[in-house]
């Protein structure tokens, strides 16, 4: 294994098993996050994503575990502030870590009520649709502590955001010094064509891959590449385009040396691109064996 992968993919996996196109039950998606915390690649894997809806169904099945700790990223909807609360009270107890909030789009101005209700220690993430004036959502999350979360696709080519969105919006954050997430559409590690769902008529869409856009916001992060060149790098869908060494990684396509050496990683995950959702762990795995970044 080398240390630049196992840097760039530490923790990268929120657990996104109950949404499409997956959409497991509360048994099977449990059942199938208990397992890879505990499997060989366990050092990609993050946080279990969970509706506050869902809490309820969640504790009743926890005992069946014999997991010692589940770290869940909780998604808060309806009365927020209420939900809030009774997250704060779960935290500690049962094995259960809550360590991230995620939050639907909302106005600037709810963003700004809800800050002051965040609980300390707990990383939280809104949601920020790409079609809307970034400069006015950054403006509030700003020196917060708190990120913004953006979505890369979903069940219809609709969902997927241009390359020229995703590009820009990278950029705004680190202008603005805003840590962020990713979720849905990043199943794989390079840009191609996928089916958008398992089914057997299923279309398909072009996909960004989570390799790319991991790499880009640490050259982005660093003031390393210009946005044209980012776009280059986006649409990259070869590994040949990269140089994979121990201690760094080399995006080889750059019209200029283009490097990131393990701090400069290390650094840009822990401060600028946290993670990104999937409904599937087993699947990034299996790609990145088969670019044998995996051994």
């Amino acid at each position: 294994m080398l240390a630049s992968v196992k840097a760039l993919l530490s923790s990268i996996v929120d657990y996104a098993g109950l949404f499409p196109p997956a959409q497991l039950g509360m048994q099977e998606a449990m059942t199938s996050y208990a397992q890879d915390r505990i499997a060989p690649y366990n050092w990609m894997l993050d946080r279990f994503v969970l509706p506050a809806s869902r809490l309820e169904e969640f504790e009743a099945l926890l005992p069946t575990f014999p997991l010692k700790q589940w770290s869940l990223s909780v998604i808060i909807s309806g009365d927020m502030e209420s939900e809030i609360e009774r997250v704060q009270l779960l935290n500690g107890r049962n094995n259960i870590a809550v360590t991230a909030l995620e939050f639907p789009p909302l106005q600037p101005q709810e963003i700004k009520k809800l800050l002051s209700y965040l609980p300390a220690g707990v990383d939280s993430f809104f949601e920020i649709p790409l079609s809307v004036d970034l400069e006015v959502y950054l403006s509030v999350l700003q020196h917060t502590g708190a990120s913004a979360k953006i979505r890369t696709g979903g069940t219809t080519a609709a969902a997927f955001p241009s390359i020229n969105q995703l590009c820009e919006c990278i950029f705004s954050f680190a202008e603005a010094q805003v840590p962020f997430k990713a979720t849905a559409g990043l199943h794989h590690p390079l840009s191609a064509n996928h089916r958008l769902t398992s089914a057997p008529d299923s279309p398909s869409a072009a996909m960004q891959g989570f390799l790319n856009v991991a790499i880009l916001a640490a050259l982005i992060y660093w003031r390393k590449v210009t946005p044209e060149e980012a776009i280059e790098l986006l649409k990259e869908s070869s590994i040949e385009g990269f140089q994979f060494n121990t201690d760094s990684i080399l995006w080889s396509d750059s019209p200029h040396e283009t490097k990131l050496n393990l701090s400069e990683i290390e650094e840009a995950r822990q401060r600028f691109f946290r993670s990104f959702g999937s409904c599937s762990f087993q699947e990034p795995i299996e790609d990145l064996k088969h670019l044998k970044l995996l051994g």
